[in-house]
């Protein structure tokens, strides 16, 4: 449905994005993330025509977004980083506006209203001032400007800013429902919005994408998979480390702090090999009265801090 091909953006000598291809199939629900700078806004800005790319396009459905711009932005809705609101307008009388100028009129017009007003939240304040509103429900108004018009791709940047957690659980419930109509890409710094609602993530790191997968396709790509072992404090820790050391294909084994008589250690392992019978056969021999051994999954916040790493030298997968 989306094709991004070949992205790249300069702002006079800086490079925003270099060479940046991805698709995004009909339905999909995509996390971008990356930090601040990375080019995550302006990607999402070339995809709905609000700049163009110094280099490359995006195609929506064989439409060109530099060729044809006005039938992209009719089957899109755009909530921008910058909040695209008239401060002096009631918020009725701005979503009237945005829906009027999205083609809009009489019950069909009405019929909108009435939805975004119910999906965003915005009963209470319909009849205020936008300047009026707090930070969480000037956001709202700006999310269902985005919606009014029932478009069939929502581009989101930072949706929940501003938002309490009530608010932000509301948001992503909305996001999941659209999900079954539309497809969706948003950005956010919030990880754990990421891994509760998407299918895919795409990581951009200083102006390339590092990572494009699933949950599961980014915990491959780390190269290494880790396990966790607690332990008694009173098993030192020298003994632990250089017990570790000389098994094959672990390659560390860092300890955290001591809980409550415990240590849980993190294992770090070749992520090709099977070394489980490895852990358990040497916790047998040092007759360690362990109290766990698991293995460990990455969170993603692992996984972006490993991919986004200024010296960080991964190349990412399926990109």
């Amino acid at each position: 449905m989306i094709k991004a091909e070949n992205l790249c953006m300069h702002y006079g000598p800086v490079q925003a994005l270099q060479h940046v291809n991805f698709e995004v199939k009909k339905g999909e629900i995509i996390g971008l993330l990356g930090p601040n700078g990375a080019g995550k806004s302006t990607t999402l800005k070339i995809i709905t025509t609000y700049i163009y790319p110094t280099e490359g396009t995006v195609y929506l459905d064989n439409i060109d977004v530099r060729e044809n711009p006005i039938p992209v932005r009719q089957r899109i809705g755009y909530l921008p980083e910058q909040l695209p609101l008239y401060m002096d307008m009631e918020v009725r009388e701005y979503l009237q506006f945005v829906g009027y100028s999205r083609g809009l009129s009489g019950a069909k017009l009405q019929e909108r209203l009435d939805w975004v007003t119910k999906k965003c939240g915005l009963k209470s304040v319909f009849p205020k001032l936008i300047r009026e509103l707090s930070k969480g429900y000037k956001q709202r108004t700006a999310l269902a400007q985005a919606l009014i018009h029932d478009p069939e791709i929502v581009i989101l940047d930072e949706p929940t800013s501003g938002l309490d957690p009530h608010q932000i659980i509301e948001i992503r419930n909305l996001i999941k429902e659209l999900a079954t109509e539309k497809t969706i890409i948003f950005s956010t710094h919030i990880l754990q919005e990421v891994e509760a609602i998407t299918n895919r993530i795409i990581i951009i790191n200083r102006g390339k994408i590092v990572a494009n997968g699933s949950m599961a396709e980014l915990e491959n790509a780390m190269g290494y998979q880790q396990f966790q072992l607690v332990l008694p404090s009173a098993v030192a820790l020298g003994d632990v480390k250089s017990a570790f050391q000389k098994l094959e294909n672990i390659q560390g084994v860092e300890a955290g702090e001591a809980k409550n008589g415990e240590i849980a250690y993190s294992i770090r392992a070749n992520a090709s090999k099977e070394v489980r019978p490895q852990i358990t056969q040497l916790i047998k021999e040092k007759k360690w009265d362990f109290l766990e051994v698991k293995k460990k999954p990455f969170t993603l916040e692992e996984i972006f801090l490993q991919l986004t790493e200024p010296e960080n030298k991964h190349k990412g997968v399926n990109q």
